[in-house]
């Protein structure tokens, strides 16, 4: 049995290649087919997440006008508080007063970015490792 000649119909060691190369060809053609779709429907549904935050933050805003007018009229109360003007003059400083405080929390924050310095220096040592040297 060991010695059994080849058939013609036995398949040669290049054709049994060719098939294996057409086959993952096609196996990684299907792969990304399906990454593809599986992309289009993560999109489309962060495309409408990304909606309806927006949406929720445009009603936020007005939400924060609202309240802003209703503070102001509080604080006039009818006219028996202070004037309308000055009720909006405090409003408005008090926003003020609050972006001031968050830019500077957000100052301090930006000044502790530091640059990464264990990558870059290990980006350094790749030319010198790849020459062999320690």
């Amino acid at each position: 049995m060991a010695n059994e000649p080849v058939k013609d119909t036995d398949p040669t060691l290049g054709k049994l290649v060719m098939d294996a190369q057409r086959d993952v060809s096609t196996l990684i053609s299907k792969e990304i087919q399906l990454a593809k779709s599986e992309l289009k429907v993560s999109v489309k549904h962060g495309g409408v997440g990304i909606g309806l935050f927006a949406g929720a933050a445009f009603l936020a805003v007005l939400a924060i006008i609202m309240l802003s007018v209703a503070i102001v009229y509080f604080i006039h109360w009818n006219g028996a508080g202070l004037d309308l003007q000055w009720a909006f003059l405090i409003v408005f400083g008090f926003y003020v007063l609050v972006a001031a405080v968050l830019a500077m929390i957000g100052l301090k924050q930006v000044k502790q970015v530091k640059a990464p310095e264990r990558a870059i220096e290990q980006g350094r040592q790749i030319p010198q490792a790849l020459k062999g040297q320690p």
